[in-house]
């Protein structure tokens, strides 16, 4: 799994114009499921992103947890696309659908994630904070 981890004051996805899901502080994770993931992936990816640090202290350094903000999870197999032939993507690490569905709603249940629809077309809204970036894979 790769997770592209966004710190955000705020973040929603629309889908056909629709808020089909919104949060305020917290992080937009963008995830991608890979063809070898599976629920233990899923869960320790969760564990992951609910575990890290990233948010200012009272001294403005990047040490505190998620705690009481909000995470919003889309689903994102270009996350595995590959240019290293040519400049059309190859997207053949990415799982099937049927397969990284299912691993999709894990992550977001286990991370306690606010959600995107899998598999449609979204317009994602954000606002940085920071900005405070992270790739993260398990």
């Amino acid at each position: 799994m790769r997770a592209l981890v966004q710190r955000v004051s705020r973040a929603a996805v629309r889908v056909e114009g629709e808020v089909r899901g919104a949060i305020g502080p917290g992080l937009l994770v963008l995830l991608g499921v890979g063809g070898d993931d599976d629920a233990r992936s899923a869960d320790r990816l969760a564990q992951k992103v609910r575990s890290l640090r990233v948010f200012p202290d009272g001294n403005g350094q990047m040490n505190e947890p998620l705690g009481d903000r909000e995470i919003l999870c889309v689903s994102q197999f270009t996350l595995y696309g590959d240019v290293s032939r040519g400049n059309r993507p190859s997207f053949t690490g990415a799982a099937r659908p049927e397969q990284a569905e299912p691993l999709y709603e894990r992550f977001c249940t286990q991370a306690g994630a606010e959600r995107g629809v899998f598999g449609a077309h979204m317009c994602v809204e954000l606002v940085n904070d920071g900005p405070v970036t992270l790739l993260l894979e398990a």
